[in-house]
């Protein structure tokens, strides 16, 4: 048997020729005359950006005596596809239609069928590091984002910071001629530098992305989001009755590619869409909430079963899939009262509409593209989620998502006078944790939970026109979000650079996927056999169709408020042959120790490998450590205006503050993030 340090050097050097391979062929292609205003020519790629090439005319004393010549055009190579890029927030691989769940999502259908649909792709279960590991094309750690920005510490791995030698595929197409756009969620951005005061290399601008309509962190309300235009706050919900940013969103992009198209119709684009849809606070629109109605009256334990079948029928999961078993953690429907029942199943109805809504609103950006005439040269990638479903909202739901999140229970009884306006701008609301387990079906935990399915596998569809053949087909290869970027490299016949701005680049350390295109390939092995979860602590190690997970010490609900074992003796570890058991349900660790002791040599070397040490098992430490910000050594803090979108790491943070109020005549110092110039007092801290 061959040793964990053999398998590990034996797959980097197949990785590496992989990795190669499909961009060695890349030559520069050349169109019009030379130093005519409508040359153009495709780079090599290895240096981004490329040198400014030499002046081919001739100068001389007088124009009449001279000749002129432009710089060629930078375009991509020839044929290279546009690219719609689609991933959704907080949503489980059971929630979609398109894999066997009962909220419909017409948009991912389409692309399904269309293309093909992926039975075995993984995040890394939780928002910000899956964001930065699919922009980057490496695992996130190795890109800063071992957990989310708000909760960096001062780690190569966790500091939220996507360092210079990791540029992004914004950069990447972008000086390859491709026109860049970002509209949603931008997780990726350290939280101390949200403000206008920058820098800004860290904003969609300074990773490659020539336009950006979105907002920034995990989460925003949609009816009154945190909102900017490239660095500018802006605030279009302000006398719009019934505004909501889901719709928003897809106007603004639908608007975006109109007007590319209208100034340049051959210029190719990225478009990355990522929407807050379904991550708390649960905002879709009135008309989507009545579609719902009735819908998961059956509740959660029906749910899964309804799910699960599905699943089968539609090939998503093997036929001897088993159902993981009903936690006894979570109350079983059948044991609640009738005002529970009620509570909880429009819990259910406001998550499935939004879910619906989200797919919508997609659907018309995916049609936008039809309706420009540019779908046939379009590769659309769709992630439904970039984790599993939340378990953020309580073991009972909530109408204010932030309290849960703090630890803070709303009763049920309290929740039922919010019952006629949930989801509304009256509420930011999240479900019970027993709907999110029942969305991940058929595997077990949620979101957060990196050694589970439940926490990483994700519905993804992938359509391009005249390239994908067997349409509706399904894959089944193992693969992960770090995938992407080489497959988008691969399918645009960009190679990556070797140096960006004059710094040297990593490898890019995910597999391209465009091998599964090929009709001839889908039953292929999987070109990726070894990959690593990690997320607090939890951790798992894949390796040729084996996992070796650690059991979470505590369910993600608690928000780390129970005392954690050591980080790295204390957790109980399993083994599961996923070859033969999809869902993870038989526990082979007591069988096959020496199996098990191979898998967790290995998910060392791979934490010494992408800087996943050291490793953190807690959570709520972490929310509060320090970080940099414009606040240390200041006592006072001045505001002379109305200000709004100053974030906690250029104000003084509320949390440690004790404020006393005192009369506009006094002398004070405004000390809070924002406030209102009409108020006739004035806070100081």
């Amino acid at each position: 048997m061959k040793s964990a340090k053999q398998i590990l050097l034996g797959g980097m050097l197949a990785l590496a020729v992989m990795a190669v391979a499909p961009f060695a062929r890349a030559q520069v292609q050349t169109a019009g005359t030379p130093g005519s205003p409508g040359a153009t020519t495709t780079i090599d790629g290895k240096q981004l950006p490329p040198d400014d090439p030499k002046f081919g005319g001739v100068i001389k004393d007088t124009a009449t005596d001279s000749k002129p010549w432009w710089p060629p055009t930078v375009v991509p190579p020839k044929s290279a596809p546009n690219i719609l890029l689609i991933m959704t927030d907080d949503a489980g691989y059971g929630v979609p239609s398109t894999f066997g769940g009962v909220i419909p999502t017409p948009a991912l259908d389409r692309i399904a069928k269309a293309g093909l649909r992926y039975t075995q792709f993984h995040s890394t279960a939780l928002c910000s590091p899956t964001r930065a590991a699919l922009i980057t094309g490496r695992n996130h750690h190795s890109s800063g984002f071992g957990v989310i920005s708000e909760q960096a510490t001062g780690y190569p791995g966790y500091d939220s910071i996507i360092t210079k030698d990791k540029t992004t595929i914004g950069e990447i197409l972008k000086e390859n001629g491709y026109a860049t756009s970002w509209f949603g969620k931008n997780h990726n951005t350290p939280t101390y530098l949200y403000s206008l005061a920058g820098p800004f290399d860290q904003w969609p601008s300074g990773m490659g992305f020539d336009y950006f309509y979105g907002f920034m962190g995990g989460e925003t309300n949609q009816w009154t989001p945190f909102l900017f235009r490239d660095h500018t706050p802006i605030f279009p919900w302000i006398g719009k009755p019934g505004y909501n940013l889901i719709t928003d969103m897809a106007d603004e992009a639908i608007k975006y590619m109109t007007e590319l198209n209208a100034a340049a119709p051959e210029k190719p684009f990225f478009l990355y869409y990522v929407p807050g849809g379904t991550h708390a606070p649960h905002h879709p629109t009135p008309e989507w909430i009545a579609k719902m109605k009735g819908k998961f009256d059956m509740g959660w334990n029906d749910l899964r079963e309804q799910i699960f079948a599905n699943q089968k029928k539609l090939g998503v999961i093997p036929s001897n899939t088993e159902l993981t078993p009903w936690p006894d953690l979570l109350p079983k429907w059948d044991t609640l009262n009738p005002t529970q029942k009620k509570v909880y199943a429009h819990q259910a109805e406001i998550f499935g509409a939004y879910a619906a809504y989200t797919d919508h609103e997609i659907g018309r950006v995916i049609q936008a593209v039809e309706d420009l005439g540019k779908l046939d040269n379009t590769l659309i990638i769709y992630i439904e989620g970039d984790n599993g479903t939340s378990a953020e909202g309580s073991a009972i739901g909530t109408t204010f998502d932030l309290a849960a999140i703090q630890g803070i229970d709303m009763p049920v009884d309290a929740q039922l006078k919010f019952y006629n306006v949930l989801g509304s701008d009256l509420t930011t609301p999240h479900m019970s944790v027993a709907w999110s387990w029942a969305f991940d079906t058929p595997f077990k935990w949620t979101k957060q939970i990196a050694s589970y399915f439940g926490g990483t596998r994700q519905g993804m569809a992938i359509s391009w026109p005249g390239h994908i053949k067997d349409l509706g087909g399904i894959r089944s290869q193992f693969h992960h979000i770090i995938d992407i970027v080489p497959t988008i490299l691969e399918v645009t016949g960009i190679q990556p650079p070797a140096t960006v701005n004059g710094i040297a680049q990593k490898p890019i350390e995910g597999i391209s996927m465009a091998y599964t295109f090929d009709s001839a390939n889908a039953k292929a092995p999987s070109k990726r056999d070894t990959q690593y979860f990690e997320m607090f602590g939890n951790r798992a190690l894949y390796h040729d169709g084996w996992i070796a997970t650690t059991v979470p010490p505590q369910p993600p609900w608690l928000m780390g408020t129970v005392k954690m074992p050591d980080v790295l003796t204390g957790y109980k570890w399993e083994l599961y042959n996923i070859a033969d058991d999809f869902s993870e349900t038989n526990d082979l660790a007591a069988k096959n120790p020496d199996k098990l002791k191979e898998l967790q040599g290995l998910f060392m070397d791979e934490a010494r490998k992408y800087q996943v040490l050291p490793l953190d098992n807690s959570i709520l430490q972490r929310i509060l450590a320090p970080r940099p910000s414009a606040t240390a050594g200041r006592t006072e803090f001045t505001y002379t205006s109305e200000v709004s979108g100053v974030p906690d790491g250029k104000s003084r943070r509320a949390e440690q503050r004790e404020c006393s109020t005192r009369s506009e005549a006094g002398s004070v110092a405004m000390a809070f993030t924002w406030l209102k110039a009409s108020r006739s007092s004035l806070t100081t801290c």
